[in-house]
């Protein structure tokens, strides 16, 4: 093929994402960036509606198909979606443009990438659910929050202190690494776990704080947010195992966030 470049025909395979952490990490990258595609969404655990396994990957999904007429020509894995996006739209900047926050950025996605196991077992992403009371919290778990919470610290600082060194205080949009990056989108999923299952974000900065502030009321995740909602009217979308996960346990209660939730920083 001439060009591999992903054409406005390109399909982004993926699970549901009111759900699927992983697929919407890419779909926020590919709405914030504006690249064209179409994506053809399955479910998890239907084998009715489960995604070809001549996918690489086994059958995982998400998957980019650049051109539907080359069943051979797929990309799985998200972090590996979102590196070839960058590769492939250059012009866009989906990584910093400055070489060290670039590699702030990337190592960031990396950790989330193949990290923090101990959040992913014990908190499943749920856009929608909402958990009240006294939420179980794994010292495995414990430890990888403060983590988290570190890292997006450290990022805003560390990002401020680079920009001001290269006199491009102005570039500085509040996110983790100053414009939106893959980055941000690796981390949306995990402030969806921190909303539902009200995890502490105790010694964040005030600088990791608006950057919490400036996800949640982004345009882009707004809109994100709306096609969630639009998934939850489809009962055929609804997974059992990841709605109300402490049924039977007295001390957590279970509820929905509706879509008018707003985040305050000065309450979290």
């Amino acid at each position: 093929m001439a060009d591999s470049k992903p054409n406005s025909d390109s399909i982004l395979h993926v699970y549901h994402t009111r759900y699927s952490s992983w697929g919407a990490r890419v779909t926020l990258v590919l709405a914030h960036f504006g690249i064209p595609h179409n994506v053809k969404f399955y479910a998890i655990d239907d084998p009715a509606r489960a995604p070809p396994a001549h996918f690489a990957g086994g059958g995982l999904l998400p998957v980019l198909q650049p051109d539907p007429s080359d069943e051979d020509y797929t990309i799985a894995d998200s972090l590996s979606i979102c590196e070839f996006l960058a590769e492939m739209y250059p012009e866009l900047h989906l990584w910093p443009k400055d070489v060290k926050l670039r590699a702030l950025a990337r190592t960031a996605a990396a950790q989330m990438h193949s990290g923090f196991a101990g959040i992913r077992n014990s908190y499943p992403s749920n856009f929608f659910g909402k958990y009240t009371g006294e939420i179980p919290v794994s010292g495995a778990a414990a430890k990888e929050i403060r983590w988290l919470v570190d890292m997006w610290s450290n990022a805003r600082a560390d990002t401020k202190k680079i920009l001001q060194e290269l006199g491009e205080e102005d570039e500085d949009e509040g996110y983790l690494f100053g414009t939106f990056s893959i980055a941000d989108a690796f981390f949306w999923p995990v402030l969806w776990r921190f909303r539902s299952y009200q995890l502490p974000l105790t010694g964040i900065s005030e600088d990791g704080l608006k950057w919490m502030a400036t996800m949640w009321n982004d345009p882009v995740m707004r809109l994100e947010a709306k096609e969630y909602s639009r998934q939850a009217q489809d009962p055929s979308t609804e997974l059992a195992k990841y709605e109300d996960i402490y049924r039977g346990n007295s001390d957590v209660e279970y509820g929905r966030f509706s879509m008018d939730w707003t985040f305050d920083a000065t309450h979290a």
